[in-house]
């Protein structure tokens, strides 16, 4: 749970040495530059990856399944194809990381605030499903420009090879249109993503430092918590893929054709369509989230950031409810 400054755990965390207080400036700046490390160097590495889930959604018949677009990608354009769109996509999934990583922490501490502890211990899966949802609305505002310039590179041939290339010819073409087009489907694709991502990441940490791992988060190495971060963020991250795809494909198509629209693709993708593309996507999700997750705790370890446990009921709803500290 979100601890506010000045607390009983923000004045230990100075205690014990950590390198600033818990919801600080300077906690939350550091929490953005985890965003944006997780956010762009993952999705900077499976660029390969998207960009054939990518034209499996726009063209299907061409690029069918993910081994043929691989080997299609490579006889037409030979290695250097698989990692077309790698700038667009390193700086547009860092802002994002930047917006996403840091407002939710703002977010989820502000409102934990707001509903105070006992209600902020009840309703923690809400609150976290309201901290994320605020944060993406921002951090897509962020991505939406170079997510356009991504797609376009990647799926139109002939279009444009690189960020330098692609983005002055959207602007001439389409005007600042171009890069925002796709945030309305962006919102659609990414605010049920992230919210998926943090709260399951949240809870999947909390069951299981309570069913499955044999001691308390305290007693267990970094390297030991670091795992946990791992697996809860893959779990979240098969999740995040499946009630995030349909969106995204209408995302890849959308940013590909000069002038459509949402429901245009929509129709033109039909119900089976928008699925295109989802084994790939949960390869690419799961794995990406989890790394996510990785890199961003670790992050808060080599920083030495506080880092609550996991959401434990408070002491005064303990007692309200009759509760001893083994129940």
């Amino acid at each position: 749970m979100a601890y506010p400054p000045g607390s009983a755990w923000a004045a230990a965390s100075l205690k014990d040495r950590y390198s600033c207080e818990f919801g600080s400036p300077k906690y939350l700046a550091l929490c953005s530059l985890g965003g944006v490390l997780s956010c762009g160097l993952t999705h900077l590495a499976i660029v390969p990856l998207d960009l054939v889930k990518c034209r499996m959604q726009v063209d299907p018949v061409k690029y069918p399944g993910l081994l043929s677009g691989f080997g299609v990608t490579l006889h037409e354009e030979g290695a250097a194809g698989l990692v077309r769109g790698w700038a667009p996509t390193l700086l547009g999934y860092s802002m994002q990381g930047l917006f996403k990583f840091g407002l939710y922490e703002l977010f989820k501490l502000r409102y934990a605030e707001l509903l105070g502890a006992e209600a902020a211990y009840e309703w923690r899966t809400t609150l976290y499903l309201a901290a994320s949802a605020s944060a993406e609305f921002f951090a897509d505002m962020a991505l939406a420009p170079m997510e356009a310039v991504k797609v376009r590179v990647q799926t139109q041939p002939g279009f444009a090879g690189t960020l330098r290339e692609a983005a002055p010819k959207m602007l001439a073409e389409e005007g600042p249109r171009a890069f925002y087009k796709g945030v309305g489907p962006l919102w659609l694709r990414q605010i049920p993503y992230t919210m998926m991502k943090f709260a399951c990441f949240e809870r999947t940490v909390e069951a299981l430092y309570k069913y499955v791992v044999p001691k308390p988060r305290s007693q267990c190495s970094k390297a030991e918590q670091l795992g946990v971060t791992f697996v809860a963020g893959y779990v979240a991250g098969v999740f995040c893929a499946v009630v995030s795809h349909p969106a995204d494909s209408v995302v890849s198509v959308l940013n590909k054709q000069k002038g459509s629209s949402a429901q245009a693709v929509l129709q033109q993708l039909g119900p089976l369509g928008v699925w295109k593309g989802l084994g790939p996507r949960i390869l690419m999700i799961g794995t990406l989230t989890a790394l996510q997750w990785f890199i961003y705790d670790a992050v808060k370890v080599y920083f030495r950031l506080p880092r609550p446990p996991p959401a434990e009921m408070p002491e005064s709803l303990r007692k309200k409810l009759g509760l001893s500290r083994d129940d």
